[in-house]
């Protein structure tokens, strides 16, 4: 008798893992059959039992995106707020001085996550790693939703402050900072347990200056024991870049290496600011080398730095080098097919040649690059015993028409409107553009009470006690 086995009958398009070229490629006219184990056939006829068919006329089969770099906590309710804001003395970036006017509360954390979930699923997110704060409902959630999460609890010694919209300083707290640590490996410990089997846990100590040199070596040592990825935000801004130089002597890249933490199991968050870029003060170019050799990833996250007027040079550029870089979207839009299209646009504005990075590149990145970040080889893919984690979209939405390359119409123009379901361990999770096992629109509804709540105290929370007004500037003026 079967064992709960669906089929999808002819599906126009599959992109399915080739292992000879270890590559995706496309698969006309097949079939996939799967079930709660995994892909148990992909590509023409499938003739054994089956429990479900349906068909996949028009449809293309996509393996789920690998999202290695996102943030929930109050992320959500910063949206409309500082897009147009930044500190002129730290480049014009946004992060040191207002993100930490932003005040959440209990109640609105699990709201904030339920709607980042929501999104980063009906852009076709099946795996993600979700760096934030510790909190009673961020297990629940996420095992609730379906996916498939990695809790990355952010644990660091100094907390930033700015002096006069003029510098960056650092107040310091080991034995607060040493706490922290202690609670995140606990709650990396109890996702691992988890009885879903969809969750699982990464070391995060959250910024490479906000640590001393002495708890980034014992995270790492702490995830390797366990066996689990490390990530870090490093090379993130040049406020950073400029407090190692200080501090160090050496690049956020260089200094990891010397403190034995730069490794295959290691995700850097953004990793921007390399030796190699235009901004900097160097004159060298061996960071892309020693993150290559050394196997380590980039979590690339083009659309939060943009708006800031920063980004990577390039992602194609890194990619040449051989650099695993995988995606992911950091804060609000989470839409990654949007950060799909913008790591598209800003390489090749960066790379000064429309030649920098092809669409196949951008989706291995966000598919293939993700899993191998994670040290999997069963997600990602669509391939005989992955987990069936996939997507199908709709070749005949207008906005997939007419079709010559699917994938080409998908990253560059459809995007989440031609996603028709979303599919993790071969059980839906999002149709019809919903994520089915969430409370999203009574999570979007408390949303706007909690970014109210948060506005009222933006004066309070400032240093120099702007007023909101200031602080988050409309686009127009009022009438």
């Amino acid at each position: 008798m079967a064992n709960d086995i669906h089929v999808i009958r002819n599906a126009s398009t599959i992109v399915g893992y080739d292992k000879n070229r270890q590559g995706h490629a496309y698969i006309a006219d097949g079939d996939i059959a799967f079930d709660s184990g995994g892909f148990i056939h992909v590509g023409g006829r499938y003739e054994g039992a089956f429990t479900h068919e349906m068909s996949g006329k028009d449809k293309m089969v996509l393996p789920g995106f690998v999202n290695v770099h996102c943030h929930s906590g109050e992320e959500p309710i910063s949206k409309g707020l500082f897009e147009d804001e930044g500190t002129a003395a730290l480049w014009g970036n946004a992060l040191y001085e207002y993100s930490n006017l932003i005040e959440i509360s209990d109640s609105a954390v699990e709201a904030s996550l339920t709607v980042m979930l929501g999104d980063l699923m009906r852009s076709g997110v099946t795996t993600l790693v979700d760096i934030a704060g510790p909190h009673g409902s961020w297990l629940p959630t996420l095992a609730k939703s379906g996916a498939r999460a990695y809790v990355a609890p952010g644990f660091r010694e100094a907390a930033w402050h700015v002096e006069d919209s003029r510098r960056l300083d650092l107040t310091w707290d080991k034995g607060r900072g040493r706490e922290a640590f202690a609670r995140a490996l606990d709650v990396v410990d109890t996702a691992r347990a988890h009885p879903s089997g969809r969750l699982g846990g990464i070391v995060s100590p959250s910024q490479v200056e906000t640590c001393s040199a002495e708890l980034l070596q014992a995270a790492a040592e702490a995830a390797r024991t366990r066996n689990v990825p490390i990530t870090v935000h490093a090379a993130q801004t040049m406020a950073e870049h400029e407090e190692l130089m200080r501090r160090t002597g050496l690049t956020a890249v260089q200094y990891l290496d010397e403190l034995g933490v730069l490794g295959e199991d290691l995700i850097i968050g953004h990793c921007i600011f390399v030796d190699g870029h235009s901004w900097t003060r160097q004159r060298t170019d061996m960071d892309l080398d020693l993150l290559a050799q050394r196997r380590a990833t980039v979590a690339h996250c083009p659309v939060t730095f943009s708006r800031s007027g920063m980004v990577l040079q390039s992602f194609g550029r890194y990619r040449r080098r051989g650099v695993n870089v995988g995606l992911g979207t950091d804060s609000y839009p989470f839409n990654m097919l949007e950060e799909m299209r913008q790591a598209m646009i800003c390489s090749r504005i960066a790379g000064r040649s429309v030649f920098d990075v092809g669409t196949g590149d951008v989706f291995e990145a966000a598919t293939l690059s993700g899993a191998r970040a994670l040290g999997r080889r069963d997600i990602g893919r669509i391939a005989l015993g992955a987990k069936a984690d996939f997507l199908l979209v709709d070749l005949k939405h207008s906005a997939m028409q007419p079709v010559y390359d699917p994938l080409r119409n998908l990253l560059h123009c459809a995007a989440e409107r031609a996603i028709e379901a979303v599919y993790v361990d071969g059980r839906a999770v999002v149709e019809a553009g919903k994520a089915l096992h969430l409370d999203y629109d009574g999570a979007v509804a408390e949303l706007q009470e909690a970014q109210d709540f948060a506005v009222r105290h933006l004066q309070a929370n400032d240093p120099a006690g702007r007023s909101s007004s200031l602080l988050a500037r409309r686009s127009l003026p009022a009438m």
